[in-house]
């Protein structure tokens, strides 16, 4: 097998493949972290959380129609994903804080970005719905 070859088949492996990350592909890994950064709370974690650092209570008052067991759910989520950071605060009551990181922030501008779209094209697709009931 000549050189070339070889560096195409390598390039063609489940890992590389899988590495570089393809959104279609059935067993694509980074469909979990799109789940998570796209839910409905996910997107709204990562918002609330730009104006800064949140106690979980904060958050759960900010966040309105959030389930406790579904913020809980998403903060650990965003969290292992490298996108929000937890910090528990040695005091009496224990607390927790919770803020983004770096690629947090990178994350929460683009779903602002999608979610400012949404309200400001809201009367649009309130439109297109009730269209769409009516015919």
């Amino acid at each position: 097998m000549a050189d070339a070859d070889i560096a195409e088949y390598q390039s063609k492996t489940l890992s590389n493949y899988l590495q570089a990350g393809n959104l279609m592909a059935v067993d694509c890994p980074s469909r979990e972290v799109l789940k998570h950064l796209t839910s409905r709370w996910g997107v709204l974690v990562l918002i609330a959380l730009q104006s800064g650092m949140h106690r979980y209570s904060d958050l759960r008052r900010k966040i309105g129609g959030v389930s406790e067991r579904m913020l809980i759910q998403t903060l650990q989520w965003l969290e292992q994903d490298g996108m929000v950071r937890r910090e528990a605060l040695p005091v009496v009551p224990p607390h927790v804080e919770y803020s983004l990181t770096p690629m947090g922030e990178e994350a929460a501008e683009k779903v602002r970005a999608l979610a400012d779209w949404i309200e400001i094209k809201f009367p649009y697709i309130a439109a297109a719905q009730m269209q769409r009931k009516a015919g």
